[in-house]
């Protein structure tokens, strides 16, 4: 579910934030200073944004953990920079959704002394711009400017926090779009978005990454990006607290074993965020009904 980062000042604002609200949680109580559970089960926080790769991932994750004993929490949080502070606070255990080394290079400067790169489970996820196919004059990022009025000037993004949110903007200024709008709000507002203008054939931009399902469910293309302006495609990393390898060592080595092609996440995400979105653990069970040597990769 690719995304730059924000000054210190939003950072600061974002640690507030975390402190004084706290994150949506998942079925089980919080962890004691032990690591226990109330049950005295191994208790472990995944924090995740609600970004579609992560969500999937996530919940894969905790019936993979849960499978062996674990105690697991999933948190949602609302954006990347209160992750990394939660992950460097300890307040959350793992999050699998780390794009370095460059969409998430800011948080990684502040933060990443405080952390530990467990392993990169996904090696080349690109940041993209895709328009449908219908709107077939479009093919680059450079086509964009001359075609200001059939976009209303409008890019719709995703959250404003985002990595790539940042990294769209500059691309903006690359291309001569700086009077355009970045229409940021959620990465669910985004679909949402092109949804809606694809099944009524109307013109949208939309900032996306590859992997993800919308490439399967709506009629779009991306892009080309002759400027580079997007920037090299990132590996996914799954990001532990600073001592996870010692607090978490059987995790710690089954993460390090943790890879998926595209044809893994892609119907994985389809499982879960598409045919089960209202049940996102029914989705994880199918997946792994499908794929029965998954877990056994792990081991």
């Amino acid at each position: 579910m690719k995304r730059l980062k924000m000054a210190s000042a939003v950072l600061a604002a974002a640690a507030l934030l975390l402190a004084a609200t706290g994150c949506d949680s998942g079925d089980s109580e919080t962890a004691g200073d032990s690591g226990q559970s109330s049950s005295g089960g191994k208790q472990i926080t995944i924090g995740y944004i609600n970004w579609d790769e992560d969500v999937a991932v996530t919940h894969l994750w905790r019936k993979v953990l849960q499978d062996r004993g674990y105690d697991v929490k999933i948190q949602q949080v609302g954006d990347a920079g209160p992750t990394y502070i939660g992950l460097s606070k300890g307040d959350i255990d793992l999050f699998f959704d780390g794009w370095l080394p460059a969409t998430h290079a800011t948080y990684w400067k502040q933060y990443g002394a405080q952390l530990t790169d467990v392993a990169t489970w996904y090696d080349s996820a690109p940041l993209t711009i895709a328009v449908p196919n219908y709107v077939t004059d479009v093919k680059s990022l450079a086509d964009l400017k001359s075609h200001a009025s059939e976009f209303d000037s409008t890019i719709t993004g995703i959250e404003p926090g985002a990595g790539e949110t940042g990294v769209v903007k500059k691309m903006m200024k690359a291309y001569g779009l700086s009077d355009w709008k970045l229409q940021t709000s959620s990465t669910s507002g985004m679909l949402s978005a092109l949804e809606k203008a694809t099944k009524a054939k109307k013109p949208i931009v939309v900032d996306l990454w590859r992997p993800h399902w919308a490439y399967t469910a709506y009629p779009i293309h991306d892009l080309t990006d002759p400027k580079g302006a997007m920037g090299k495609p990132d590996g996914i990393h799954a990001i532990g607290t600073g001592s996870f390898a010692t607090d978490f060592p059987e995790v710690d080595a089954m993460v390090k074993k943790f890879h998926m092609s595209d044809d893994q996440l892609g119907s994985l995400e389809q499982d879960v965020l598409v045919e089960n979105k209202e049940n996102p653990d029914k989705g994880v069970a199918t997946w792994l009904a499908a794929n029965p040597d998954f877990e056994k990769s792990l081991a």
